[in-house]
């Protein structure tokens, strides 16, 4: 059996009087497409901030490729909902910044960053600054500024949760399409479970804080997928099923 790309082992953390993960295991093959559902507020976030580096476990480990992660570095891009772009940096600017923080040179990292520009379908829009752009053209430049640093991980922090449904439905498809071209593990967390199962190879489903995984689901849809998909009798189905594992969670 080939070794995961990435290995999640009794990772737990709580803050003063706050417990937020409790026990959480799991692995992600390579290449696979993992969402995360689970109620508002129960943890997903921290938790794809802990796999990322950014926030240290009180017990467990993330090992990407093997290796145990300690601290933000390569290897992790981060996708996140606000869309986090530096409001004086131009697209290209922003494309650039984790290129710039990996040393690369000023040729190379523009090179890379007009690629990336490209392939997310902002031509034009380089010297453009985020004021300008859309909310979607916005989480394009994100998306194009984690996968520029050639990530082994993308996780993305519901990236299309903040856009109007009929972008988010787009981004949706610009996604799989850069996913199937680049072939990325990808880890992704979401409120929706539709967005869950039309993205994902498998669906992660979150308990209420403190966060332990209640299931794990595979879904059976081949690729590519399409909108049509979505309202197929097996599609409701799945998402009727990942709902009655989540309602006892949630809060009004």
């Amino acid at each position: 059996m080939s070794q995961p790309k990435l290995e999640v082992s009794h990772l737990s953390k709580s803050y003063p009087s706050v417990p937020v993960l409790d026990d959480v295991s799991f692995v992600v093959a390579d290449l696979e497409f993992v969402a995360i559902v689970g109620p508002s507020g129960c943890g997903k976030s921290t938790f794809l901030r802990i796999v990322d580096g950014l926030i240290e476990p009180n017990s467990g480990e993330v090992r990407i490729n093997g290796q145990r992660v300690v601290g933000h570095g390569h290897g992790r891009g981060m996708v996140f909902q606000s869309f986090d772009l530096f409001p004086w940096r131009t697209t290209i600017g922003n494309v650039e910044f984790g290129l710039e923080m990996m040393n690369i040179s000023r040729r190379e990292r523009h090179e890379r960053a007009q690629l990336w520009i490209k392939r997310v379908g902002l031509d034009g829009f380089e010297n453009a600054y985020p004021h300008q752009l859309s909310g979607g053209m916005q989480q394009r430049v994100g998306i194009a500024r984690a996968l520029a640093i050639e990530p082994e991980v993308l996780l993305m922090d519901e990236p299309f949760g903040a856009l109007d449904v009929q972008t988010r439905d787009l981004l949706q498809d610009e996604l799989l399409a850069i996913w199937q071209h680049e072939r990325k593990t990808v880890l992704f967390v979401t409120h929706s479970i539709e967005e869950a199962i039309y993205l994902a190879d498998r669906v992660l489903i979150f308990t209420p804080r403190p966060a332990r995984i209640e299931r794990i689901l595979p879904v059976p849809f081949a690729r590519p997928r399409t909108e049509e998909l979505k309202t197929s009798p097996e599609f409701v189905a799945l998402r009727s099923e990942i709902w009655q594992s989540l309602k006892h969670g949630v809060r009004i």
